[in-house]
């Protein structure tokens, strides 16, 4: 399952809780992250997010950047979690790339989903919780936060708007997979609405609990 959602949306901390939860609870779980995830992937994603570099990246070489670090991703740390029957939690993947490359940076979303296939070998979430949340507070949040300062959070309140909507349109367009999420309670209100949403995926799925516990 993958959690996606603006800046500050609170996708982070809940994939941690998240995967904490499940894991007490029996359930074989890896977290990971995008960009990142592997050793040379997580390079990859300190030359996409550093926020001091003196070239700018084009979208096609920030996008670019972005498959071959999901690439190394799925292969190493994914499709093998996948494979020994484990729930992976990924915080962002295939669908950050829609909304910030296609709808933010203006990229061909047509393009985008070929390259992306290309990219993953057609492996998609069968769960993605979207977190929703105003692009004005998630920015207040991520800027009032102890996290770096990253490339991201230096582009224009309309660049954040545009993947907002984005987002919400790739809902609509997938809405028995992509369920919407509010960012807006607290932390804990938020992890005990996510909890519920995914344990009832889980049993709907009959998924097993690690035998090995």
């Amino acid at each position: 399952m993958t959690l996606e959602g603006g800046e500050g949306s609170g996708k982070t901390t809940q994939a941690l809780r998240l995967s904490q939860s499940l894991t007490a609870k029996g359930y074989d779980v890896l977290l990971t992250r995008e960009p990142g995830g592997t050793a040379v992937a997580e390079q990859l994603r300190n030359l996409l997010l550093r926020p001091d570099s003196t070239e700018p990246l084009a979208a096609e070489t920030e996008t670019l950047l972005i498959l071959a670090a999901r690439r190394q991703h799925v292969d190493h740390v994914i499709r093998p979690a996948l494979k020994r029957g484990a729930i992976v939690i990924c915080d962002r993947f295939s669908d950050s790339t829609f909304a910030y490359q296609g709808y933010g940076r203006g990229l061909d979303l047509k393009t985008l989903r070929w390259m992306n296939d290309w990219a993953t070998g057609h492996l998609s979430p069968h769960l993605t919780l979207l977190f929703d949340l105003p692009v004005a507070m998630g920015l207040r949040r991520r800027r009032g936060s102890h996290a770096a300062d990253n490339r991201l959070d230096r582009e224009t309140r309309t660049f954040h708007a545009r993947v907002h909507a984005g987002f919400h349109s790739l809902a609509k367009r997938e809405p028995r997979r992509i369920v919407i999420v509010d960012a807006r309670p607290s932390p804990d209100v938020v992890a005990a609405q996510v909890e519920t949403l995914v344990l009832a995926k889980l049993r709907r799925s009959h998924f097993k609990k690690d035998r090995k516990r």
